[in-house]
């Protein structure tokens, strides 16, 4: 965090600064680093007391002055010896302080920033762009999916007076939840990448969702960036929703930013690039998954809007080979099996996408093996969208389906119930009998899939699994 006061901290977040019983003073600097976990925090570091659904941070703050916190920011007094501010709340402190870090620094200017939201690929863009704009300038982007109203803000007050390039990924379960996350950045350009189910049970539907991501534009100025996909029908309306300049990405015609000749193979997805203006660029990219292409052409348009040339990009994104660790994440090797680890998350959206990358991706003359959990928060869409899925299985062909867990179970029956698939599908409870059926049964050369909401927990099935074939 950029060095502060306390008194000026105090200040930002609308709090009472407490000094008993310590040496300190109003003005004594604080620049170390913000989280609300105690593990976390270092010396000089600022611990926020948050509560939680099942706990409350305030346990853990004697752990934080233990291990150097210079401030605590909490919601009553506690008997510690550490500087203490006492705030209403604390997680609308730390966006507040998240504000006041961002306005500061934007005001010395150099410093960009980019929002990112959409049902699917967030984090992948969001780590796209980290890479091209890290070659520019100094710059700063979520850790993991930090894009809440906790993760979010502590990867804003990562800034320092250096930064030249932020990317704030923005999530949201709540109309009004993005929103609030937009104010407090304040983006130059915002993207939308796209407006599916995921979520929808959460939100109280489809048009809730469509609402909640159209936060990301519909405060931007007229001097800002849209950056929106035009091949998706819940996105394209937000252009008018906003007085920002719309720039579009997609595979069709009135994409500004738009792939042609997309090649998907186990190496990743090969594609050419044509941008405003009539340049053009072959790009190889090794990210697995034809649908990736979408959060990179996301990644290319913001990235020439804040003046990246095109050779530039197309050089970083280049050097990008895992997304993130649990998305098309590709393992094995031993005796020719492939294990595709994209357990970190699942819609029908994504769930759909990984199926069609795991037929397009296999070994000729070999097997698929599609080990599928639930897609969790589809609401009143679950049982419909898990037969979606099923059917889908059968019509690629995909030859052995391991379903498991009850919330999965229907896609199960789907497939079973098509009687002229040449596949098969087996229903277990549990992730260890997933395993078990899967290493006694698969051959060389076979290419397996594991997908899962991440609630369901087949991200650690899809490390083991690829540890076994390593």
């Amino acid at each position: 965090m950029i060095a502060l006061t306390l008194a000026e901290i105090a200040s930002a977040v609308g709090g009472t600064l407490r000094l008993d019983g310590t040496t300190h003073a109003p003005d004594t600097i604080i620049d170390g680093t913000v989280t609300t976990d105690s593990r976390e925090v270092g010396d000089g570091g600022v611990f926020v007391a948050k509560r939680g659904e099942f706990d409350d941070g305030h346990r853990f703050a004697p752990a934080a002055a233990e291990q150097g916190a210079a401030l605590l920011i909490v919601e009553h007094p506690l008997d510690l010896a550490v500087p203490q501010i006492i705030v209403d709340d604390s997680v609308d402190a730390l966006g507040a302080l998240a504000t006041e870090v961002v306005r500061r620094v934007r005001s010395l200017g150099r410093l960009r920033i980019v929002g990112v939201t959409g049902s699917n690929g967030k984090t992948t863009t969001k780590n796209l762009l980290r890479t091209v704009l890290e070659r520019v300038g100094p710059t700063v982007a979520a850790r993991a999916s930090f894009n809440n109203e906790v993760g979010a803000p502590i990867t804003m007050l990562e800034l320092t007076e250096t930064t030249e390039f932020l990317v704030a990924e923005m999530g949201a379960s709540a109309v009004g939840e993005i929103a609030r996350l937009v104010r407090m950045a304040r983006p130059d350009v915002g993207i939308v990448l796209k407006v599916g189910l995921a979520h929808a049970g959460e939100f109280g539907g489809i048009e809730q969702t469509v609402r909640a991501k159209a936060e990301m534009v519909t405060e931007l100025l007229d001097t800002d960036v849209a950056v929106l996909n035009a091949d998706d029908p819940r996105v394209v309306p937000m252009a008018g929703l906003t007085a920002a300049r719309a720039v579009w990405f997609g595979l069709g015609d009135t994409a500004d930013v738009r792939a042609t000749d997309i090649r998907t193979h186990a190496r990743g997805t090969d594609f050419t690039v044509t941008v405003p203006g009539g340049g053009s660029a072959q790009v190889h990219f090794s990210v697995l998954g034809e649908h990736h292409v979408m959060n990179a052409l996301a990644a290319i348009a913001a990235s020439l809007e804040l003046g990246v040339p095109l050779p530039a990009i197309v050089d970083a994104l280049e050097q990008v080979t895992l997304a993130e660790r649990w998305r098309m994440q590709v393992m094995g090797g031993r005796d020719g099996v492939t294990i595709i680890n994209d357990a970190y998350n699942a819609s029908p959206d994504s769930m759909s996408a990984a199926i069609k990358t795991l037929a397009q991706v296999k070994n000729p003359g070999s097997r698929t093996i599609a080990v599928l959990g639930e897609m969790s928060e589809l609401g009143e869409f679950s049982g419909e969208e898990h037969d979606r899925i099923g059917l889908l299985a059968v019509r690629l062909g995909i030859s052995q389906l391991v379903v498991v867990g009850a919330g999965a179970r229907r896609l199960h029956i789907t497939a079973i119930n098509e009687g002229s698939w040449d596949g098969e599908s087996a229903f277990v409870e549990s992730a260890d009998e997933a395993f078990d059926l899967v290493t006694s049964t698969v051959r060389p050369g076979d290419t397996i899939l594991v997908k899962s909401s991440n609630s369901a927990g087949l991200r650690l099935l899809g490390d083991r699994l690829g540890e076994w074939f390593a």
